[in-house]
């Protein structure tokens, strides 16, 4: 059960997961087939933007930790919240090609902050004993802006593109301000919920003391870093593969994006169940072992169409690929935030979750790239989907190398 003092921190985390990457990156990804329709831009282009994003997404977590020493939280916030929304309204109108990608690197930058400030601020906040069932929970925005531009974008753009954009940056802006209103009551919501604990707060369960968390934690990190690498696909190139490579068309594409925001939304919710049930490394291990599962359904399933009955199959695969990699999606994010909150504790949480972030976002800009590359000398995705899933399998084994006594 929610206490009413933990909602300004719980408005905080959702906000800035929501509008930093659950509307910045993904709903861009809705977004592709429709700009490349409009002959906006050719498909290599679209897909080198999605990259930009992941370009900004880089250069936003390196700096977000030496911004907050600089800024208070509300402020650097607000700050990034405003970007998000800019970015939106500047990529209203069509423009030259090397426009459009500063507008996405923008957005990704800002996306990164918000993503390395807004949840940390709040886990840090929260009371230990609350941390296992409410800390994925914070993550839930990432499927609430997918889901989002999954039902918001499609109908928009039948309208016109330019409506599309005004339409996300009004919906940012909303966002921007409840999570900075949010974000200016932790100090008062933290206060009132520590009177509320023992004066002796109970550690960690199985903290590791001095440096021994570093090995682990450097393992973690490099699991983390190819789940970034191995979802891209989904990501990035998901809704465009299925509409225009798969001819599935764009509401088949459309509706597949709805099961991926569905499962992003839910996702934080079903890996808060399983840290609180097992423990947060065995956690870790299984998401990444059953992501790297969904991600090898795309395939798979091309040569199991041959042999089955193709419009039930595609439906049914093609939706539990997008589910489960959708609900994992802010789920590893989560699972490894709090991994490492055990490992380190929450005075070095917000630091090493930055570097987390940063090792994170440069495998995901390394990915973007060289997918983007990858598909503008072949112009066939498929491909890029097996090489995720060998990325993803050798992440399963870092984190399974993580355990720490």
């Amino acid at each position: 059960m929610i206490q009413r003092h933990e909602l300004p921190l719980l408005l905080t985390g959702l906000m800035a997961t929501l509008c930093g990457v659950g509307l910045s990156r993904m709903a861009f990804t809705a977004l592709m087939p429709a700009l490349v329709q409009a002959h906006w831009f050719s498909p290599d282009q679209a897909a080198y933007l999605g990259a930009a994003t992941l370009l900004g997404y880089l250069v936003g977590a390196l700096g977000a930790h030496g911004l907050t020493e600089r800024w208070s939280v509300p402020r650097v916030l607000l700050g990034s919240f405003m970007a998000v929304t800019l970015s939106f309204a500047l990529s209203a109108v069509p423009q030259p090609f090397a426009l459009f990608f500063a507008w996405r690197c923008l957005a990704g930058m800002a996306a990164a902050v918000l993503m390395v400030i807004g949840p940390s601020a709040a886990m840090a906040a929260l009371p230990t004993a609350r941390r296992a069932a409410l800390g994925p929970v914070l993550f839930a925005g990432v499927g609430m802006g997918a889901l989002l531009s999954a039902t918001l974008v499609p109908a928009l753009v039948r309208l016109d593109l330019f409506w599309t954009w005004v339409a996300l940056a009004l919906v940012s802006a909303l966002c921007g301000w409840w999570g900075w209103r949010s974000s200016q009551r932790i100090p008062a919501a933290a206060a009132r919920l520590a009177r509320q604990q023992p004066a002796v707060a109970a550690p960690l369960p199985n903290a590791a003391p001095g440096k021994a968390w570093l090995l682990p934690v450097l393992w973690l990190l490099a699991a983390y870093a190819c789940d970034a690498a191995g979802f891209v696909p989904h990501t990035v190139f998901w809704v465009d593969y299925l509409a225009r490579e798969r001819q599935l068309g764009t509401a088949f594409g459309a509706l597949q994006w709805g099961l991926f925001g569905l499962g992003a939304l839910l996702g934080p919710i079903a890996t808060a169940a399983c840290a609180a049930r097992w423990d947060w490394h065995r956690a870790v291990v299984g998401g990444m072992a059953l992501k790297t599962l969904a991600v090898c359904i795309p395939v798979v399933l091309p040569w199991a169409l041959l042999h089955g009955p193709a419009p039930t199959l595609q439906l049914v695969a093609y939706g539990v690929s997008s589910f489960i990699v959708g609900a994992l999606s802010p789920g590893m994010a989560a699972l490894t935030s709090g991994r490492l909150l055990q490992l380190v504790g929450p005075l070095a949480h917000k630091r090493i979750w930055g570097y987390a972030t940063a090792a994170f976002a440069l495998a995901q800009a390394l990915s973007g790239t060289g997918m983007a590359w990858l598909y503008a000398q072949s112009h066939i995705y498929q491909p890029l989907f097996a090489l995720a899933a060998g990325v993803l399998a050798l992440g399963t084994l870092l984190a399974w190398a993580s355990r720490s006594r």
